[in-house]
């Protein structure tokens, strides 16, 4: 079968020959119709994200859109190693798949699935997020960010703060407040006491590094009285690292945790994906995509950009 597949983590994937799989106990083979490039995905492809397991070669690709045997057209995710969803067949366990209800078509469905789930376990799973809450996304333009604005309001946010480096698409995310981060960090630090002050309830983090430090700490020294602020770091757009004084959450009630695989079993990562992808038509989200023939993906790997999602489709 053809399929998307690494050979050298340094050169992305290549339109190449790949055996094609049989499925396995309590598996089924997906004929694949669609699936979106991610940072997962890309982080796997260039072997530097952790749960990257090694083994070469392999095929791109960690979910997507297909039909079952009996014809279902299904969302699917987390094919076994070596085998990825960007090939025209995957052998998928039968509880990494989900029924797709009309109004999605392929393309939408697989550009929404992959930050639709970050944001929804995020959101639900880890933080708990109850209606009526103040949310804080930051990092809200790029396409994960901006699914986590609509997920909040969908879900019953009291009032949604996003923060973003592009003015242009701050505005037109509908959130209540706004907080541009192309100031220094006093400037940030300032903007973010001032909502902090006001409370935040659930902080949904794509961007760690230097944005999240001046966060925290306007967190710490601001939140009135004693509820919660619950901190959930998904990405790390902004750098990897932190410097953290201990002092930061031993003097406020922050509680820091991160959201993705590892920190959530995948069938919790599954069942979340399932829900957003439902809402997602009650709701009207919306997620800016591109579609590219598979066999194109050499070409348009490197110039994928996360604010406008990649979808490889398939015959």
């Amino acid at each position: 079968m053809k399929a998307a597949v690494i050979f050298d983590l340094a050169q992305g994937p290549v339109y190449a020959d790949f055996d094609q799989p049989e499925a396995g106990d309590n598996q089924q083979l997906i004929r694949v119709k669609a699936s979106a490039i991610s940072h997962v995905v890309k982080g796997r492809a260039s072997g530097k994200h952790y749960s990257f397991d090694g083994v070469l070669p392999f095929i791109a690709g960690v979910d997507g859109v297909g039909y079952t045997p009996e014809g279902q057209r299904i969302w699917f995710a987390f094919p076994p190693s070596p085998w990825g969803s960007m090939a025209e067949f995957a052998p998928v366990p039968l509880s990494h798949c989900v029924a797709l209800a009309d109004g999605l078509d392929d393309a939408a469905a697989a550009a929404m699935a992959n930050p639709g789930m970050s944001a929804w376990a995020a959101l639900v799973n880890r933080a708990g997020f109850q209606a009526g809450e103040t949310v804080l996304v930051n990092g809200a333009t790029g396409s994960a960010g901006q699914l986590a604005v609509q997920l909040a309001r969908y879900l019953g946010a009291k009032k949604v703060i996003a923060t973003g480096r592009n003015a242009s698409v701050l505005a037109s995310l509908g959130a209540d407040e706004t907080i541009l981060l192309t100031g220094d960090e006093k400037t940030l630090y300032q903007a973010f006491s001032e909502q902090a002050a006001a409370q935040i309830d659930v902080v949904i983090d794509y961007l760690w590094g230097n944005v999240a430090e001046p966060l925290l700490k306007a967190l710490a020294k601001h939140t009135p009285g004693t509820k919660p602020v619950r901190y959930v770091q998904v990405g790390s757009q902004a750098g990897q690292d932190i410097t953290l004084p201990g002092a930061v959450l031993r003097s406020s009630p922050i509680l820091l945790m991160g959201s993705g695989i590892g920190s959530l079993a995948l069938p919790e990562l599954v069942e979340a994906t399932g829900k957003m992808l439902n809402a997602a038509v009650a709701g009207k989200f919306t997620i800016a995509h591109k579609t590219v023939p598979l066999s194109e993906v050499a070409q348009a790997w490197p110039l994928d950009d996360s604010k406008n999602r990649t979808v490889f489709l398939l015959p």
